[in-house]
């Protein structure tokens, strides 16, 4: 049963995200999320990790025009990486929740992290910046360590788009992925989905089909492996672990790649819990939270 606490995010962390349903049409939407972005301090957040400062230090690397954060730590020297993508429908910039897990994990494993904070939809598609991370991404697995490829929400899709992609090219791969209720396929073609729409408090049908079309850009694109890459080919992949709730529209994604990983032999190990609340290990001081990233690290281990 989800704890006390996990009750209070699943009413009070919609209202922080604002969280809704469309109210209009989806040139309307267009409009909304474009005047945010004109708004947006896209600075790295690290409010939400204590003397972020004196513990990691951080370089700013341009890759194809976008920034990426190397975050190092001051204390000792890492011995292998945290590659991570974050979420946000592919349209909301990195958040401090998503720095804070990327940075805990990062000091459990003795790594550093590396964060792309790349363009977001409307105004730009996958590609404008899947080659680019992709390259970015060969070139830290093949650093000493290598690289744990990790992502959250459409970051965890787009971090296993960018796993396949590394498997194609043939040179090195991540030793591992982790992925937090990620969002696999873009056409929805899941039939449980209108389902969970009636349950997540936090995503919403209407969006997410939206901020699909923006993201592949045509609809011809919806289905490629680059934005769908749970449709894709899943074998020869490295050893995943992939963290999920019952009250996430994203769920039904997730149980599609469980089935299709086993039938690509590929090695996922699924969790999914009953009734959490859609990328709960991100939250702050939920016991499940803890729990789940003691798997995290163990898995990593």
């Amino acid at each position: 049963m989800p704890s006390r606490l996990h009750a209070v995010y699943a009413r009070l962390v919609p209202r922080i995200r604002r969280a809704g349903e469309m109210t209009g049409d989806e040139p309307a939407e267009r409009a909304r999320v474009e005047a945010w972005h004109r708004t947006l301090d896209r600075s790295l957040p690290t409010s939400a990790v204590p003397r972020f400062a004196r513990h990691w230090s951080v370089v700013t690397e341009e890759v194809a025009g976008f920034p990426v954060y190397v975050l190092t730590p001051r204390r000792r020297a890492p011995t292998r990486t945290v590659f991570y993508v974050h979420g946000g429908g592919f349209m909301a910039p990195i958040s401090a929740w998503q720095v804070r897990y990327a940075v805990r994990l990062a000091d459990a494993i003795g790594a550093r992290v590396v964060m792309p904070d790349y363009p977001l939809a409307p105004e730009h598609s996958w590609r404008d910046s899947f080659g680019p991370i992709t390259d970015l991404a060969a070139r830290w697995a093949a650093e000493p360590g290598g690289i744990v490829l990790g992502g959250d929400s459409s970051g965890g899709g787009f971090a296993l788009a960018v796993g396949l992609a590394l498997r194609d090219r043939g040179g090195p791969q991540s030793t591992h992925l982790v992925l937090h209720a990620p969002w696999v396929d873009l056409t929805t073609s899941t039939p449980e989905t209108d389902a969970y729409d009636e349950v997540d408090p936090w995503l919403f049908k209407g969006k997410m089909r939206t901020y699909a079309q923006w993201w592949a850009g045509s609809p011809d694109d919806l289905g490629r492996p680059e934005v769908s890459p749970g449709l894709g080919d899943l074998s020869g992949l490295p050893p995943a672990l992939m963290l999920y709730g019952t009250r996430d529209l994203l769920a039904p994604g997730c149980r599609l790649l469980v089935r299709r990983a086993a039938a690509a032999g590929w090695d996922l190990t699924a969790v999914e819990t009953p009734g959490l609340i859609h990328v709960y290990p991100l939250l702050p001081y939920l016991p499940e939270a803890r729990v789940a990233f003691e798997q995290t690290v163990e898995f990593l281990r």
